[in-house]
């Protein structure tokens, strides 16, 4: 059965969800009635890049989780991508501010050299960053492999925003307006990093558990 508080649209890019989240009661509701719309066409949305544009301002990051799980677990999409449509109304040009949740791109392959990935939210990464590959991201960069390209974070003025790796090796590393080049020196650590801006400068400093769980 149609939900008119779901409209689902397919464009050159992939698959449009538009969300009146206003209308549901709870997230879970909104979860439970997305599933079930896309679950009348699961075989022409199976791999598709399904982008959900709604007002994602009081959803929680385990909201947002919660939802990827059950879109990547029952309707087998390849990747999600969250637009807030207040965004989408005109305010590009303000600084993204999601940093801990909100607008994320997850991409599930190697970044490899000559490719460029550009997006105004978060970026998270499962695979690699090649050499001569650039990412660049209005928020955070969380890589589950190793940076050996170019990673820009904060792309319009967000210095809270940082990069993460399990290993941070980047041709250039760049904050905001801040940039860096990683030393030659031959001798990577073999735990995971994170790169912030702290009076202002970059620093790089170990991963350490939950010190960057807000």
């Amino acid at each position: 059965m149609k939900d008119s508080r779901i409209q689902v649209r397919g464009n050159k890019d992939g698959i449009n969800a538009i969300i009146d989240i206003e209308k549901f009661a709870t997230f879970d509701e909104v979860i439970e009635a997305l599933v079930n719309t896309l679950s009348i066409g699961k075989g022409f949305y199976r791999n598709s890049i399904l982008k959900l544009t709604a007002n994602f301002k009081n959803v929680t990051e385990s909201e947002i989780a919660k939802l990827k799980d059950e879109l990547f677990d029952k309707i087998h999409i390849r990747d999600c991508i969250f637009e807030d449509i207040n965004i989408k109304k005109g305010e590009d040009n303000k600084v993204f501010n999601g940093i801990y949740e909100g607008k994320t791109k997850f991409i599930k392959k190697t970044v490899r050299g000559g490719q460029l990935i550009n997006y105004p939210g978060n970026i998270v990464i499962i695979g690699d960053i090649n050499s001569g590959a650039e990412v660049i991201a209005g928020g955070n960069i969380i890589v589950l492999g190793s940076i050996k390209g170019q990673v820009k974070a904060g792309f319009g003025g967000n210095d809270k925003s940082i990069i993460a790796a399990f290993s941070l090796e980047p041709e250039v590393l760049q904050i905001t307006d801040i940039l860096t080049i990683a030393p030659d020196d031959g001798v990577k650590p073999s735990y995971p990093e994170v790169a912030k801006i702290k009076d202002g400068a970059i620093v790089v400093e170990p991963y350490l558990l939950n010190k960057y769980i807000y």
